[in-house]
């Protein structure tokens, strides 16, 4: 049998295993073949290396030389990265839930030679504790079973199958109505914690597109119920520990109620679709708290996953080492007074909660730094003046920032996973536009400039940069970010190559017998499981694909006048139109696609000389504000005529008029503005009261 086969790969996890007694193989046909040819078992362990569990187990179980050699001679050893094939992981996790009520990371699944599962679980301690059964316990008794059950493996791996194919495709045709979306939003309205804000109890998780879709749902109706959710969980998610509050960005998520102590992975992804609610909460009720915190997210990414010539990395260690629960993060109250002069102490102890008492089970004297206390009530507490406690909080973040970055700090997975890097270009085009931040804007061009010229087919993203292809969230987010390049823009390459993905994705990706897309392309094939087909509506853990793809479909029907793309939409949005019920707050990027395709666009359009400034300027305040279902278009003289306008812009665009902005919410149309200034009080009506946040001046 083969040694370990790990160090050259390129997925850091894989990596990171490199040197474990195991002889590992890396997804793919030969251990495969290895398994049937000494007809043994197949061990799947399927992890990420930010994933502290993963690290655990690789420490206590897969670095035994003793259960390694146990491994090596009677199983074939598979290590997946799921980042790197989310693709496999999707199947197998299901498989595994199936089987177990169970699921996450580490997956440990346990194969036939042919990649069908029979037996799973998630972390095997090394011997029995936590409840479960230890590690070698486990490996006997599956081979045992191997031997003498043979028959019995074969059967359980058929029945598992057999389901498995019935519920990979949460398809579930219907009707499309705007009733989908109020037992939508009252189904969230059940969950929501009045107290701390989210949803449900713990572990707490941030559901960026679920607060997306409410604020959409309050702009229109305006019921002050469904902004308290919002704001609440907004507020609560701000002040908690989930935040980094020093380093800026959000943790993976919360394990308590309260938002207090979190999963300390920071996600790029997380940190996407997080950013993107707090520049839109900013802009909706212009509360600088969330200005804030989106500033603290672009420059957590900025300092920490970005690459300067364009791309993000993937993640943010929790821990330096196994013994370690986010100490990196978190601080003893003798530690922040070595930093801290006492007056600093003083306040920033009591904001921030830094007590001799902590959060951390590991380490009871670590604190997670959260707002437990408003500033003013902290000032009034301890006798200072209000401006006195803020300089004194101010001065203490700065000195527990640097004292922080002594410390050694967690691994960063600088992989460029394309989809995520979508998402986060996309958002840090909309942060450059709200929080006027030029780095952001340009790095997000950057990066999708990028993207496209290491992609040789001008239809297609790979996963990663000469990695696995076929991926149907690369495709659909990529499309997604570059017609927020073309608004952010005006240049109309970038709604061309939005164009050619989507059409490239209807061919190769779509049911045409029950509608949706399947995750994988049709000819791209594989082992085991890859072969089902698997067709997802559910945001677990980033946005679903089928949902990103109706909201791109329906942008393109705005952008591009053509009807084809809104029955794209439709199509996709029947398919599932059934399944929403049951899915809720699960399934709201689907459902922030059907409040796209149910309800009035809003066109800004700005016409002017490629070089007037006050039509550049219109243009980003255009893209400043917030409206759903908002589609922004930057055109030249030249353009008018040669783009496409809804019927009743088209026919008040002068393009003789000089820098004019115009503005309609379906059929209603605002006069054309002429000036900044009238066009800032366009942008205020049309976005029906909503305060208008108008940073350039």
């Amino acid at each position: 049998m083969s040694a370990n086969q790990l160090g050259s790969s390129g997925s850091a996890y894989l990596q990171s295993a490199a040197h474990q007694p195991i002889h590992w193989h890396a997804w793919g046909p030969e251990p495969f073949a290895a398994a049937h040819a000494a007809d043994r078992p197949v061990l799947l362990d399927i992890g990420a290396v930010w994933c502290h569990w993963c690290h655990v187990m690789d420490g206590e179980s897969y670095e035994d030389p003793a259960l390694a050699g146990f491994l090596n001679e009677h199983f074939v050893c598979v290590k997946v990265d799921r980042d790197e094939r989310p693709d496999v992981d999707a199947r197998y996790q299901r498989a595994v839930q199936l089987l177990t009520q169970q699921g996450g990371w580490p997956l440990t699944a346990f194969l036939t030679p042919e990649g069908e599962v029979f037996y799973g679980g998630t972390y095997f301690p090394p011997d029995g504790k936590y409840g479960r059964p230890g590690f070698r316990t486990v490996l006997e008794s599956v081979l045992e079973t191997w031997r003498a059950r043979r028959g019995q493996v074969n059967a359980q791996a058929l029945a598992i199958r057999r389901v498995l194919e019935e519920n990979l495709d949460e398809a579930g045709g219907g009707e499309l109505s705007a009733a989908i979306l109020d037992r939508a939003v009252d189904g969230m309205l059940r969950v929501f914690d009045p107290v701390h804000g989210g949803f449900g109890r713990q572990p707490k998780f941030p559901h960026p597109a679920a607060l997306a879709l409410l604020l959409a749902r309050w702009h229109d109706g305006g019921r002050p119920e469904i902004r308290t959710v919002v704001e609440r969980t907004l507020d609560g998610m701000a002040g908690g520990g989930m935040h980094d509050q020093l380093g800026g960005g959000f943790h993976r998520y919360s394990v308590d109620a309260e938002w207090i102590v979190p999963h300390f992975e920071k996600m790029s992804y997380d940190n996407s679709e997080l950013l993107r609610i707090y520049l839109d909460g900013y802009a909706v009720f212009g509360t600088e708290r969330y200005a804030e915190v989106a500033r603290g997210i672009v420059r957590w990414v900025r300092e920490v996953l970005a690459d300067p010539e364009g791309g993000y990395g993937a993640s943010q260690d929790a821990d330096v080492g196994l013994d370690d629960d986010g100490d990196y993060f978190t601080w003893t109250r003798d530690e922040a007074a070595l930093a801290l002069t006492p007056e600093e102490l003083d306040v920033a102890g009591a904001y921030y909660d830094i007590g001799t008492a902590g959060e951390m089970h590991h380490d009871p004297a670590r604190n997670v730094l959260y707002a437990a206390a408003p500033l003013a009530a902290v000032a009034t507490r301890l006798g200072y003046e209000p401006p006195v406690a803020e300089a004194l909080l101010r001065s203490a973040e700065d000195k527990l920032r640097a004292r922080r970055a002594e410390r050694t700090a967690p691994f960063v997975d600088r992989t460029r996973y394309t989809g995520w890097n979508t998402m986060m270009a996309a958002a840090m085009l909309r942060a450059g536009a709200v929080l006027d931040d030029a780095w952001a804007r340009g790095h997000a061009l950057r990066t999708l400039e990028r993207i496209r010229a290491e992609n040789a087919e001008p239809d297609a993203v790979a996963h990663t940069p000469g990695g696995v292809s076929g991926l149907l969230e690369d495709q659909v987010q990529t499309a997604a970010a570059a017609l927020d390049a073309h608004e952010a823009t005006g240049d109309v390459a970038w709604l061309d190559w939005a164009v050619a993905l989507m059409e490239r994705v209807w061919r190769e990706y779509r049911d045409a017998d029950r509608g949706g897309l399947f995750d994988r392309a049709r000819a791209s094939g594989g082992e085991g499981l890859l072969g089902s087909r698997v067709k997802s509506v559910e945001d677990a853990p980033t946005p679903s694909a089928n949902g990103v793809a109706a909201v791109v479909c329906g942008r393109l029907a705005e952008l591009t006048g053509e009807q084809v793309w809104r029955e794209r939409t439709a199509e996709l949005l029947r398919a599932f139109a059934g399944r929403t019920a049951e899915l809720g707050l699960h399934a709201a990027t689907y459902l922030l696609a059907l409040d796209r395709h149910l309800h009035a666009p809003t066109h800004y359009v700005v016409v002017g000389a490629k070089d007037d400034a006050v039509a550049d300027r219109m243009h980003r305040l255009a893209l400043a504000a917030y409206a759903p279902r908002r589609t922004v278009q930057r055109l030249s003289a030249e353009e008018v005529g040669a783009r496409a306008l809804p019927a009743a812009l088209a026919a008040m665009v002068n393009r003789n008029a000089g820098a004019a902005g115009y503005a309609c919410v379906g059929t209603s149309c605002s006069a054309p503005a002429g000036t900044e200034e009238a066009w800032r009080t366009t942008l205020s009506t049309t976005t029906a009261g909503v305060r208008l946040v108008t940073p350039y001046t």
